[in-house]
Formats: C-alpha cells, sequence, structure tokens
C-alpha cells in the first residue's frame, strides 16, 4: 500500500497488453504521417475545416498510447537501476520523434490558412480553438519538416540522454553523515532531508556530507548542464526566438510584461525576507547571518511525528473544510495506492504528480519522512492532482497547462493546510508553522530568484564555451548572495545547487523555476478571494482549474477577475507574506 500500482497501465513491460499498444503507436503515427503528406501539402481550400477536424480525431486517438511512455518513466522514478524501463522509456521516445514531421507539416498547413476566423467557428473545431491558435503561432517558429524530424532524433541522444545520466547520478549518490550518533552511508535524499531535524548538528553534518558527496559527480554534472543549455540555445536561435527566456514565455502562454511585473514586486520584497532570515539565526542562537545549512531548521515545536495514515488524515480534513469534491479526490487518490510513499536506495528524490491522461488518472512521488513539512508535501502534491481531477471531462488536447499555472493549485492546497493549522495551534505550534511557511515562501520567492539569476547567467555566457565546475559553482553563489541579500551567511552558501535541482536539467523546459513563484502569489491572491467568500469560490475555482488548458496566463486570470499584468497584483500577494513576517519577526 505504500508503493504506487501501475497495473492500471500495465502489469509488466512483458504484458501483452504493453507489446500491442507499442505496434498501435506506430501504426497510429504512421497513419497521421500518411495523412499529412496526402492533404496537408498543399494549399487549404474548401475541404479544409474537414482536414483540420480529421486530423485533431486522429491525433486525440493517439494520445491513449502515451500511457506506454507513463509507464517508463514512472517505473524508472521507483527505480532508476530498471535497465528494461529505460530501454523501453528510449525506445518510446524514438517512436514518438516521428511525431514531428506531421505535427510539422499540420503546423504549416494551419498557419496558411486564409479565411481563419470562419473556420474556426466551425462546430468540430470551436472546442480546440485556443490549442489551434497556439499551433498557428508556433508555425511562425518552425524549421522545415526535415530539420524538425532531425532534431527530435538528436533530442534523444542528446538533451534527454544527459538529463537521464544526471538523474541516475544524483538518484544513486550516496552522502557520508551523522544520524542518531552514527556516521552513515544514505541516500542524496535521505541526507537532505536531515536539513529538517531538531539537531543542528546533525543538519550541519549532513550539509557538510552532501557538499562533499557532490565532488563525486561534479563534473559529469556540468558537461550535462552545459550540453543541455547548448541545445536550448541553439534551437532558440534556430527557430528565431530572440532568446531561450522569450521561447520559454510562448510555451508559457506568458508574456513579458506579466513576467517583469512578477520579478519587480519580487526583488522589492527581498528585503522582508532578509529581515525573516536574520531573525530566524538570532532565535537559533546566530550571531549574524543564517548559514545555509539551517534555513530549513524548525524553529517552535509540534511534539509529534506523523506516520503516513495520520499526515494523510489532516489534509483529508483540509481539503474537505474547502471542498467535499476535493477531499473524495484525495481519499480515492490514497485508497488506490496512486502514491508511492517512502525513499529508498534509486528512487527519484524530491516529489512530483504525474497525469496520466488516458487512465484519467494521477501517480504521485513522495519522500515522506514524518515532519509536518511531509503533511504539507503531501498537500501540495494531491493539489496538482486535483488540477488534473477538475479537467477530467476534458479533450486530451485541452489538457495540457502551462508550467506557471501547474503550480498554482497545489501552492493553494498548502496554504489551505498552513491557514487551518494555525487556527488551533498553541502558540510554540503557532511559531513552528508560521516559521515554516514563510520558509516555504523564501524557497519560491528568493531562492527561485537566485535560480533565475543563475540560470540567466549561465545562459547568457554559454555561447562564449563550456562553463567549469568553478564557474557554475561561482555562478551560484553570486546569485545566492544577490537573492538572499545579508539573510545569508556568505560564508557558508550552497555552491552546488545546480546540481541537485533537476529543473535545469531539460532542454525542453528552461528556465523552471519562475513558474513556482508564479503559482505561489497568484495562489495567495486566489485565498484571499477565498477570505472574502468561502462559500461561492470553491466552484469558481473548479472552473478556473478545468479551463487552464485552453487560455493564456492573462485570460485565466482575468476568469477571477485579476490583471495578471499589474505589479500591484503580485505586490499584494506578496504583502501577505509580509504580515507573516512581520508577525514572525515580533516573536
Amino acid at each position: 500500500m505504500y508503493n504506487w500500482s501501475l497495473d492500471e497501465l500495465y502489469v509488466s513491460f512483458a504484458d501483452e497488453a504493453y507489446t500491442s499498444d507499442m505496434l498501435g503507436l506506430e501504426a497510429s503515427i504512421t497513419d497521421l504521417v500518411n495523412f499529412t503528406n496526402e492533404h496537408c501539402k498543399s494549399e487549404p481550400d474548401s475541404y479544409a475545416k474537414e482536414i483540420i477536424a480529421q486530423y485533431i480525431a486522429k491525433r486525440e486517438a493517439l494520445e491513449k498510447y502515451l500511457k506506454l511512455l507513463d509507464f517508463a518513466s514512472l517505473s524508472i522514478a521507483a527505480n532508476c537501476d530498471d535497465d528494461v524501463a529505460m530501454k523501453m522509456q528510449d525506445r518510446v521516445y524514438m517512436i514518438l520523434n516521428e511525431l514531428s514531421a506531421p505535427e510539422t507539416v499540420f503546423s504549416y498547413y494551419l498557419a496558411a490558412v486564409d479565411n481563419w476566423g470562419e473556420i474556426i467557428q466551425t462546430p468540430e473545431l470551436v472546442e480546440h480553438s485556443f490549442v489551434l491558435n497556439e499551433t498557428r503561432e508556433f508555425a511562425k517558429h518552425l524549421l522545415s519538416e526535415r530539420e524538425e524530424v532531425l532534431l527530435a532524433r538528436l533530442r534523444t541522444t542528446g538533451s534527454d540522454a544527459w538529463s537521464l545520466l544526471k538523474d541516475q547520478l544524483t538518484a544513486t549518490l550516496m552522502v557520508t553523515a551523522r544520524e542518531n550518533g552514527e556516521e552513515k552511508q544514505m541516500p542524496l535524499m535521505v541526507a537532505r532531508n536531515l536539513a529538517n531535524d531538531a539537531n543542528a548538528g546533525v543538519r550541519k553534518d549532513a550539509y557538510i556530507g552532501e557538499l562533499k558527496a557532490y565532488e563525486k559527480i561534479d563534473k559529469q554534472s556540468a558537461a550535462a548542464l552545459n550540453a543541455i543549455k547548448g541545445e536550448a540555445i541553439t534551437v532558440a536561435k534556430a527557430r528565431g526566438y530572440k532568446s531561450v527566456l522569450d521561447m520559454t514565455l510562448l510555451r508559457s502562454r506568458m508574456d513579458e510584461e506579466i513576467l517583469q511585473a512578477m520579478l519587480g514586486a519580487m526583488k522589492d520584497s527581498l528585503p522582508d525576507f532578509e529581515r525573516y532570515f536574520l531573525h530566524k539565526a538570532k532565535l537559533l542562537g546566530h550571531d549574524g547571518a543564517l548559514p545555509f545549512y539551517d534555513i530549513f531548521a524548525p524553529v517552535g515545536q509540534i511534539n509529534r511525528k506523523y506516520t503516513y495514515e495520520e499526515a494523510c488524515e489532516v489534509v483529508f480534513d483540509v481539503y474537505g473544510a474547502f471542498s467535499l469534491n476535493m477531499e473524495a479526490y484525495a481519499r480515492h487518490a490514497v485508497q488506490h495506492n496512486w502514491i508511492d510513499v517512502y525513499p529508498r536506495e534509486s528512487k527519484t528524490g524530491g516529489a512530483f504528480c504525474a497525469s496520466l491522461n488516458d487512465i484519467r488518472e494521477t501517480r504521485i512521488l513522495l519522500n515522506f519522512g514524518g515532519e509536518y513539512g511531509d503533511v504539507s508535501t503531501i498537500a501540495h502534491e494531491l493539489g496538482h492532482g486535483y488540477h488534473d481531477h477538475c479537467m477530467k471531462s476534458e479533450k486530451h488536447l485541452n489538457r495540457e497547462y502551462s508550467m506557471p499555472i501547474a503550480e498554482t493549485a497545489s501552492t493553494f492546497a498548502e496554504t489551505l493546510l498552513a491557514q487551518r493549522e494555525l487556527e488551533t495551534a498553541n502558540d510554540n505550534e503557532r511559531l513552528f508553522i508560521l516559521e515554516k511557511s514563510i520558509t516555504e515562501a523564501a524557497q519560491v520567492i528568493v531562492d527561485i530568484y537566485s535560480r533565475f539569476l543563475f540560470e540567466s547567467e549561465v545562459i547568457d555566457r554559454r555561447p562564449e564555451g563550456v562553463l567549469s565546475v568553478g564557474e557554475l559553482k561561482d555562478a551560484m553563489l553570486r546569485a545566492q548572495k544577490a537573492a538572499y541579500l545579508n539573510g545569508l551567511d556568505h560564508d557558508k552558501l550552497h555552491p552546488y545547487m545546480w546540481v541537485c535541482k533537476s529543473h535545469y536539467y531539460s532542454a525542453g523546459y528552461n528556465f523552471y523555476n519562475f513558474p513556482y513563484a508564479y503559482g505561489l502569489l497568484f495562489a495567495k491572491g486566489l485565498y484571499a478571494q477565498y477570505e472574502q467568500d468561502k462559500t461561492g469560490f470553491p466552484d469558481k475555482y473548479r472552473k478556473m482549474l478545468s479551463r487552464t488548458g485552453k487560455a493564456n496566463l492573462a485570460e485565466v486570470a482575468a476568469s477571477m477577475d485579476i490583471d495578471a499584468r499589474d505589479r500591484n497584483f503580485w505586490k499584494s500577494s506578496l504583502d501577505l507574506i509580509k504580515k507573516d513576517i512581520d508577525a514572525f519577526c515580533a516573536m
């Protein structure tokens, strides 16, 4: 019951259904290739709307085979030593790469339609109007059909391979640290979890051991990062984007005005977080700034460790107070073994929620340790799952939402938990929960800002040549100093944060940092609305989540009466965190 069930996808890679679906995937792609070659390589004519509708139907039908990839990737996440899963994942990627040709041909065909305003109103197409309009926009940045196919094939042995190598390096890295007074060898994620330990010596020793362990894999990780960012730069330039960031913004359904409004408000808030770190350092007995290894140190106390079952019940209660529909989803997920709970050797670190579109389910990976933060993580990941649950009735092509909005439902769920727990906590518990909430906000505002600065510098400098391990460490330290100001001890920072954060290692998802900030601050603004209307808001919120796959960020925000381009909105969300910081610093 503590390991997720993948039987709903396939029993094994030897499963007859897996073999049959692999053949089905190949046949469907071949059919799509033949269809686009026959109908989409000539100028659009009076039959364009029928051709577009047929293409969508074929593309929708193909989506059911993506569970082949889900099964392989989730098998690897549960066990990075699963060689069969890695081979099958590579095989599926190779097959899916062949989609590049028909998708490119169709995109060019769509962009050539003259009477688009009339065609898009066709009953068979209007449901997919957002995705079709977006495809026409993306067509401006497409290469030739031959180049797109080649690029997709090269990605498998390029950035995808580097990313897989990096995951294997960190998943199998062992750290020497002390736990319960005894020196132990432990997986990286277990060592990183000790950052939450109540014992100051354990935290510091784990931090030292972690930094030492990275020396075993830093050159390989640097090679992976350089290769992946080099590919991203090459692709962005070839496609005619102004920059990698410009490419990311378009794919995020976000414009630069929104990003700058949010980043500007975040930068203005950094002195408030600096106050928080300095006060926390004082409470922990430090003379001056806070060392990096004490960022997650508990302040105050909740005198309990949670079993997994107890943690789930807390989340169920919180969800139920907000929405019975949300609670029902969470209970179903837990009862049907959709969650992989505990850390173990060769299991991927961290936590995530994966959407299994074909079977309309989710799978959640945790590394549960029994702390309050682990309860918050359950709320966070089930929040992601509830987002997908709200989209169950949508067609496959309307279920893909952008990175920034992906973090909204999860962060909103975390906020529900923190606010509920604060209502019933005693003074010591309130201090603990309040501090934990601010720590998490600091990670999403301050540390994310540092990650944005770091990735920006790496991408700016990468065209000049490969960045060495030393240069990457220096860039990370500069970014941390700029973001944390003097709140952290500059002699005790974390120069290897670029190794342990997997978000840097995908050529297809560059700058996967600011989306977290967007999610947190947008969720804070939504929570403020909930406080004003606890009866009507949950249904309005559910409807908003349901349409996130067919609207850009400005439109999603507008549906909740929010102007995402207004810096004052982001400031108002940060002001809610500032109130918590003020309360904490008064304790």
